[in-house]
This record gives C-alpha cells, sequence and structure tokens, in this order.
C-alpha cells in the first residue's frame, strides 16, 4: 500500500495511474505539484483581459478545468501519452489554457448588459467609429488570410499566438521541434505583415 510518503516520489506517470484509480492523496499531490501551473496559465490567457475577467471568473475557470478532468470517466487525463515524449506538466498546462479560452469564448458570446450606473456613462464615451471600422477590416483581413493556411499551420496559430504556448509546448502538442517553431513563426507572421500593409496603408 502506498503511503503518504510514497506519493510524494512517484513519477508523473505513476501519479497519473492512481489518479485514475481515484486515489484521493495521489490527486492531493497532483493539486499540490500542478496547482501553481494550472493557475499561471488561466492567468496567461486572463490576463491579456484585464478589464473583463475578475477572480471570480478565474476561480470558475479553475472549477471548470477540474470538472474537465473527470468528466467521461477521466477521458482527458487518459488521452495522455508519455510515449509521445510529452510531460503531465505540459499536458496539464495545454489543458489549463484550452479551458481558459473556452471560457472566454462562451463570455464573448454572453448577452451584454449593464447596470444604471453605466447607462449614465454613455453619453460621455468616446468612441471611434473610424478605429472600430478600421479594426474590423485588419481583422477581415487576418481571417481571409488564415483561411488560406494549411490545417498545420492553423493549428499553430492557435497555439503560439492565441493561446500564447511557450515554443516548447507548441513543438511537443504538434510533434515538431523548437527550431522549426521559430522558423514557423517567422514566416506566419510575415504573410500575415504582407496581407495588413494596405489596410495600414490606408490608415496612415
Amino acid at each position: 500500500m502506498t503511503t503518504t510518503t510514497d506519493i510524494t516520489e512517484l513519477s508523473e506517470t505513476q501519479l497519473l495511474s492512481r489518479m485514475l484509480l481515484r486515489d484521493g492523496r495521489a490527486w492531493r499531490e497532483f493539486h499540490r505539484r500542478y496547482d501553481r501551473l494550472i493557475f499561471r496559465c488561466i492567468h496567461k490567457v486572463t490576463g491579456r483581459f484585464p478589464g473583463s475577467i475578475t477572480s471570480e471568473d478565474v476561480r470558475e475557470i479553475y472549477a471548470m478545468f477540474l470538472l474537465g478532468l473527470n468528466k467521461r470517466n477521466m477521458h482527458k487525463l487518459r488521452t495522455f501519452d508519455p510515449e509521445r515524449g510529452n510531460k503531465l506538466s505540459s499536458w496539464v498546462g495545454m489543458l489549463a489554457t484550452n479551458c481558459a479560452w473556452d471560457y472566454l469564448r462562451g463570455v464573448a458570446r454572453r448577452p451584454q448588459t449593464t447596470t444604471l450606473a453605466d447607462a449614465e456613462q454613455i453619453g460621455s464615451m468616446d468612441d471611434d467609429p473610424y478605429q472600430d471600422l478600421l479594426d474590423k477590416q485588419r481583422w477581415a483581413v487576418v481571417n481571409a488570410v488564415l483561411a488560406q493556411f494549411s490545417d498545420k499551420d492553423q493549428q499553430f496559430v492557435r497555439l503560439y499566438f492565441m493561446e500564447g504556448l511557450e515554443p516548447e509546448a507548441v513543438a511537443e502538442e504538434m510533434g515538431i521541434s523548437v527550431k522549426t517553431v521559430y522558423s514557423k513563426k517567422h514566416k506566419i507572421r510575415c504573410r500575415l505583415q504582407r496581407a495588413l500593409e494596405p489596410v495600414v496603408a490606408q490608415a496612415a
């Protein structure tokens, strides 16, 4: 029988095996090892929207992440394959990052609500219709260019530019070298810049 002391000495694969057996001590060890990583990945995503996301949202994302790990007989954990050379920590970080983005997409689809105090400020809001139109044009160009990318390049854009994964994590997820990650980043960025040049020139 594994003691509490032994639990802390388990390898990632051994720990995962015991988690899949619903060993409470293994799950507590999982939290001890990875909670800081999980919250760091969540904050890396939510930190891009400081005016829209609160600490309550972060806690909700964390709860959704844990719920997701337990859904469908812990399907997400069972799909982890150490034979691919991935670390459990990288896998957990990717799942936490994806969960945060899923939450934000859900928030974006919610109907907009406001308070009476907000309504009083509407007359003083300083919107710039021209800038809004320019932003829409830029995104339209970006989306049109991305639609022409291969499935692999679209996956790269999602992982690197949208989800903000580190090059090492992108390399592991896509099964490519870190050197290829940097090469792809440069090529895709140049391609997008060329596509946006006419829109930028129009705004000048």
